[in-house]
């Protein structure tokens, strides 16, 4: 099992279809567990996709349109079920805080797990875990959205040539990493000298959105980015009028931000065979993948 994985539990837009559950989008990243968007049956998927409830960290989604809330009763009553022992953030537009309250009350249960809501009013950092950032942008729907992305902390990669010319070894390396300097070799060597700067990895969700900016600057040089092209370029108007995005606008996104892969999702249900989306987004960007559920995409490794 990869440490930092997209686990697809849906990929329908509006309507599930017999091939298609609604939205649903779990991201194991190392400690953490992230559940975007859960819809209607996203407990069952977990379930079929070998995803265990106590494996969700956080929950944040886009916009309190039912495709991509409906679910929501179900996966937090579930965590109460199972008793999951940590805290859960919850992330979601501060203008929906109503819906929020309403799905979280949806029926009559035994509430156990400790629920941290977090609406968001503003675009900027919205949380945090060891060594990663959550960010929030706007997203242009017809009603209030939120796109999402991680940023890693670079790190640091030591490099072994510099370390034997300057006679840096064994612990002398650990304590050169910890404190920054050491005396090796009658003189002291500085981790500068030794390392370079490692980027940390990024992921980005982009879901239910027309063009616009906050799209843009979220998916700006991710290594992952996921988004929606619920409609090919014949239905262009179609994609204005409802505020989505075509396969080749997503692709142009992902282009334009120097984004590492593209998986593209939320598919309207006129179109029964994915292949389509990626005939228009491949041409424009090349490392475009079309989701299916149940699959399973690794984020790529780091670039440097």
């Amino acid at each position: 099992m990869a440490a930092r994985e997209l686990v697809v539990l849906g990929t329908a837009s509006q309507a599930p279809t017999r091939r298609r559950n609604q939205n649903g989008y779990f991201l194991r990243w190392d400690n953490e567990g992230l559940l975007f968007d859960p819809g209607e049956g996203t407990q069952r998927q977990m379930l079929l996709a070998g995803v265990a409830s106590s494996a969700i960290t956080r929950i944040l989604l886009t916009h309190f349109h039912g495709d991509h809330c409906l679910g929501l009763p179900g996966i937090l009553q579930r965590l109460s079920l199972d008793r999951v022992a940590h805290p859960v953030d919850v992330y979601f537009p501060a203008s929906g805080t109503a819906y929020f309250e309403r799905l979280r009350s949806a029926s009559i249960f035994d509430e156990q797990v400790e629920l941290r809501p977090h609406p968001v009013e503003e675009p900027g950092e919205v949380g945090a875990a060891p060594g990663l950032r959550i960010l929030a942008d706007r997203l242009r729907h017809r009603v209030d959205a939120f796109g999402w992305r991680l940023e890693e902390e670079p790190g640091v990669r030591m490099l072994p040539e510099r370390l034997q010319a300057l006679g840096v070894s064994g612990p002398e390396v650990g304590r050169l990493q910890a404190g920054g300097a050491v005396e090796a070799g009658g003189r002291t060597v500085r981790l500068e000298e030794v390392s370079r700067l490692r980027p940390g990895q990024s992921f980005a969700f982009i879901m239910d959105t027309a063009v616009c900016e906050g799209a843009n600057r979220l998916a700006e040089g991710v290594d992952l980015l996921v988004s929606e092209s619920t409609f090919l370029t014949a239905e262009a108007e179609l994609a204005a009028a409802w505020g989505h995005l075509t396969a080749a606008d997503a692709a142009r996104i992902a282009a334009g931000a120097g984004a590492r892969r593209l998986v593209l999702t939320h598919f309207s249900q006129r179109h029964s065979d994915e292949s389509l989306f990626l005939e228009e987004a491949q041409p424009i960007f090349p490392e475009s993948v079309a989701a299916q559920d149940l699959t399973r995409i690794e984020v790529p490794s780091r670039a440097g």
